[in-house]
């Protein structure tokens, strides 16, 4: 977020780079929550599509899901469970992994190149409109999934249910992430192909540093936002005008980027992809909220300006706008002044997407 600081005299070269290594630990330590997260999920098997001699009282399985996983590769997981448990072993023998697709409760059919944390807050956000109370920060309810185990409906999922195919689609996602953010493919495409493979290796073993040893020459550094930002209007925490020399602005960090690669998710609705700059026109971060206002105005509308002073009310105030509906970037209410570039660098998911997802309050 905005970094406030007081006037001090121009640091000496050791504390700029304890500054710096400050900023790395913080990029990096939300980084790792990110990653870190998992989501409950309740796996079903179809009860009409259970080989012979199942049994039918264990057919049910649960996962702590990471969110940056994708739902083929957890379906090894899930077979060995039901092999061992619930299975025939002469009757399971027939079915094929790559033949195995999922719905939601409710029907939906799941995507299978959706990161799974992406797929769970789009279902709260379904949630949302049927249920009065945003999302509970306290406990986490499963999401229950029904498995299928034949007959894929290959025209409506767009992609056939294996890991090659989600590995390609993680792979294109990459791709297009960096041409928003630089204008251009060079940094992923200049990656070894080890390296490239090895994007996808971290995501299977789940392994952060790995992962993040190669995502890190793709993704921006978040580093504080720029001197020359006015003050916040109003505000005790005015940033005073800094006394450190001027520097060229930072060309792979994150508000140098020309544009944020952001997708917003409606409640059982589309998919909007908007152009994001870090910063506004005026050079002041571009904040979330200023953001959806934008594009989402009748959900998130602008903050009005105060009325004139006048003799009663000398320091009026303006007037409180509604909240309609908030935004979930990773399973977190995200505060509206949170700005994109730091989102960006920090809350992005493995595939270099800042996913937002739209619920909807109800009073």
């Amino acid at each position: 977020m905005s970094t406030y600081a007081s006037a001090r005299p121009s640091p000496t070269p050791n504390a700029r780079s304890d500054k710096d290594r400050t900023t790395d630990y913080n990029t990096t330590l939300f980084r790792r929550l990110t990653w870190e997260g998992t989501v409950p999920l309740e796996i079903r098997v179809d009860p009409k599509e259970l080989p012979a001699n199942s049994d039918r009282g264990l057919e049910c399985y649960f996962v702590q899901a990471a969110r940056v996983s994708y739902l083929p590769l957890i379906v090894p997981e899930i077979r060995r469970f039901l092999m061992d448990v619930v299975f025939d072993d002469v009757a399971a023998k027939g079915l094929k992994d790559e033949e195995w697709w999922f719905e939601s409760e409710e029907g939906t059919l799941l995507k299978w190149h959706w990161p799974i944390g992406l797929i769970y807050d789009n279902h709260t956000i379904s949630a949302s409109v049927r249920s009065p109370s945003a999302p509970s920060t306290s406990m986490s309810t499963p999401m229950r999934l029904i498995l299928h185990l034949a007959a894929p409906p290959s025209d409506k999922l767009f992609l056939s249910p294996t890991v090659d195919a989600c590995k390609q689609a993680f792979m294109n996602q990459l791709k297009e992430a960096d041409f928003i953010r630089w204008g251009n493919t060079r940094r992923m495409t200049g990656l070894r192909k080890v390296d490239q493979d090895g994007l996808w290796e971290g995501i299977r073993e789940h392994s952060f540093d790995d992962f993040w040893r190669v995502a890190s020459k793709l993704t921006p550094t978040a580093g504080p936002t720029r001197s020359t930002s006015p003050p916040p209007t109003g505000s005790s925490l005015s940033r005073p005008l800094s006394a450190d020399p001027i520097n060229p602005p930072d060309r792979d960090g994150a508000y140098s980027m020309r544009s944020v690669p952001v997708r917003i998710y409606l409640p059982d609705g589309p998919v909007l992809q908007e152009l994001a700059p870090p910063s506004l026109d005026d050079g002041t971060p571009h904040t979330l909220s200023e953001f959806l206002s934008a594009h989402l105005a009748l959900l998130f509308p602008a903050q009005p300006p105060p009325p004139p002073p006048s003799r009663l009310n000398p320091n009026p105030q303006a007037p409180p706008v509604p909240e309609l509906a908030y935004a979930l970037i990773q399973g977190v209410v995200s505060p509206p002044e949170a700005e994109l570039a730091w989102l960006g660098a920090c809350l992005a998911g493995a595939d270099g997407w800042l996913n937002i997802c739209i619920g909807i309050s109800k009073g």
